[in-house]
């Protein structure tokens, strides 16, 4: 692991339980608050269209460290979507982001200086999904966030993996090549 926290990027996905459109796919962003990522953190307050980026938070005025802004990935467009947004996700990414300080993933003594953008996505069909399992939107959101994050801390693939399977590993929705 590197220790300088400019520019850390990582992602991750973890799939649903079957029948669920809740795989959570983010995409994350880690660095100091007085680098390049702290610069962006800032820019995303003024995000206007669509809905805009907020805090990761475990309850009101439980707001996490390393500070964590979630970005949504796709327009929402309705209090459904926002609901899913504002809870169940924001919830899952303090949790996975509290608990990777508490696992020693992100040092306890740097939980001020940095801080994360999280891209996430909500697939539209969640918010009228009757069968919608609230739990398992969690548990991969949970999953996801942890495992990006250490992933972005890691370096996670490295270039020698990624040249390694070039031409052994595909895109997850077709094969273009």
């Amino acid at each position: 692991m590197t220790r300088d926290y400019v520019f850390h990027a990582g992602e991750a996905t973890v799939l649903a339980r079957e029948g669920q459109f809740t795989d959570a796919m983010p995409e994350i962003l880690i660095g100091r608050t007085d680098g390049p990522v702290g610069h962006a953190f800032a820019n995303m307050m003024a995000q206007s269209k669509g809905h805009t980026a907020m805090f990761a938070i475990r309850a009101c005025n439980q707001m996490v460290r390393p500070a964590t802004i979630i970005v949504p990935k796709v327009t929402l467009k309705d209090m459904a979507n926002i609901d899913l947004f504002g809870g169940v996700v924001q919830s899952a990414t303090a949790d996975a982001v509290l608990d990777c300080v508490i696992e020693g993933v992100i040092p306890k003594d740097r939980a001020n200086d940095l801080c994360i953008i999280s891209l996430v996505w909500i697939d539209p069909r969640c918010a009228t999904d009757l069968n919608l399992d609230k739990k398992d939107m969690y548990r991969t959101n949970y999953e996801a966030t942890k495992l990006a994050i250490r992933r972005a801390l890691n370096g996670e693939p490295t270039i020698d993996e990624l040249i390694a399977n070039r031409h052994t590993i595909k895109h997850d929705m077709d094969d273009w090549s």
